[in-house]
């Protein structure tokens, strides 16, 4: 940071400072001016990092059996925190994402591995220690050793249900999940995966403390989460369309249906369960399967952390557009965009298509939070007339194309659309404008 500033003055380059003073002048509080150019002088260090129990940071142990959490209310401050890790409790931070660049970095990178999600958890485990229950989770966790050393016990699910289970559940007895199928200690570098539905737990040993990051995806991301979204509709569809499923139901079902009637032998019983099994087949053709994948992507673009830009992509798109304010005046205004310009989507799925059968919209990912669900799902309405060459630009990643080339009728059009998605973040240029 220091660095930064005196190769600034070295090369004889204020304009950016004389740009930041002459933009201050105008404001005309004290404390917002400070505020501004000492959140200046210190970026990209955020001036303040509010960590908060149960939102940022937990506290933890597992001692006899017994698991059980510490926070208090407030805000986290060291002194507390480390004379609770000294007490022999475990830390939990809950959302590194929020404030590491590099985990921010890391899970940016695999959400589109995963088509899902990334998250992550970082733990610090102090020697001789447990902080967590044997329990299973409903996401894929990948352990990454950082600092330290950690033994870990696996254990199959308990019951086959629990294999890629829909939730987690923690807080198991040693007894009741018996001897372990792997059984490791991992040191500083090394890679521990352990899917869905599997029993874990972490413990310190006597010598070494533990210093840990878990990386998880596939939360709610089976073929059930995505029939969940697809019944309900195709039932829907089905009763405006089909007059079967609008059909009453027998006068006197509720003499032979139900739990207390299960028992029965009846042949009424038999001839209800046969138009259920004939009425549930026919429901496929009415499934809008596409449309619910489409809820299933836009649940996922809102989840999505933003992409973290390279040096390279950050002088090609709009946060680096020359655009500033020197000596008075406005510079470099307007996305300098024309049909030559060659322009491909920032990343392969940080925008997507959707339609709610009266409008198309365009949902990104550029403006989203690293804070989790801290915005809203971002996405504005596509005029019919380009939702062609927004799927052009889609289909054409990795490969960058020129404005000219976008299926719209106009020269006009292609370059108005190019820059209501440069201003978005969602495309950026094969040069720097």
């Amino acid at each position: 940071m220091f660095q930064k500033r005196e190769e600034e003055c070295v090369n004889g380059d204020d304009d950016t400072l004389d740009s930041l003073l002459a933009d201050l002048a105008t404001v005309n509080n004290s404390r917002e001016r400070a505020n501004k150019l000492f959140q200046w002088l210190i970026s990209p260090i955020p001036a303040k990092e509010d960590v908060q129990y149960g939102v940022n940071l937990d506290v933890t142990s597992y001692t006899n059996g017994k698991r059980e959490t510490h926070n208090p209310p407030g805000r986290a401050l060291p002194y507390t925190v480390w004379d609770f890790y000294e007490s022999g409790c475990s830390i939990r931070m809950l959302n590194p994402q929020a404030f590491s660049s590099t985990v921010w970095n890391v899970l940016s990178i695999l959400q589109e591995q995963f088509g899902s999600m990334a998250g992550a958890n970082v733990y610090l485990t102090p020697p001789g220690t447990q902080g967590f229950a044997p329990h299973y989770d409903d996401i894929e966790a990948f352990v990454v050793q950082l600092e330290g050393k950690k033994h870990w016990r696996i254990n199959c699910a308990t019951d086959f249900s629990q294999t890629g289970c829909i939730s987690s559940l923690a807080n198991f007895s040693q007894a009741d999940i018996g001897k372990p199928i792997l059984e490791v200690v991992l040191e500083a570098g090394d890679l521990l995966y352990f899917p869905r539905g599997f029993i874990h737990q972490g413990n310190c040993l006597p010598d070494a403390y533990s210093l840990h990051i878990t990386i998880s995806s596939y939360q709610k991301n089976s073929w059930g989460d995505l029939l969940q979204k697809v019944v309900p509709a195709a039932l829907e569809i089905a009763m405006e369309e089909d007059v079967e499923f609008r059909q009453g139901l027998p006068l006197d079902y509720l003499t032979y249906m139900g739990v207390q009637n299960s028992d029965k032998d009846d042949p009424r019983r038999t001839k209800f369960f046969s138009q259920i099994e004939r009425l549930m087949k026919k429901l496929p053709n009415y499934a809008p399967v596409d449309a619910a994948v489409d809820q299933k992507a836009r649940d996922f673009l809102h989840n999505c952390l933003p992409p973290m830009l390279t040096s390279e992509e950050l002088a090609s798109t709009v946060q680096g557009a020359p655009t500033r304010w020197e000596r008075g005046q406005v510079k470099d205004v307007g996305a300098q965009i024309n049909t030559q310009t060659r322009v491909r989507i920032l990343r392969a799925g940080c925008a997507r298509l959707c339609s709610d059968g009266e409008a198309v919209h365009l949902y990104y990912t550029t403006e989203n939070s690293r804070v989790y669900h801290k915005e809203e799902l971002k996405s504005f309405e596509i005029k019919p007339e380009h939702t062609d060459a927004v799927e052009f630009l889609i289909h054409s990643y990795p490969k960058y194309v020129t404005v000219e080339s976008f299926p719209c009728d106009a020269a006009e059009a292609k370059v108005a659309l190019a820059e209501r998605l440069f201003e978005r973040g969602i495309i950026h240029t094969a040069e720097p404008l």
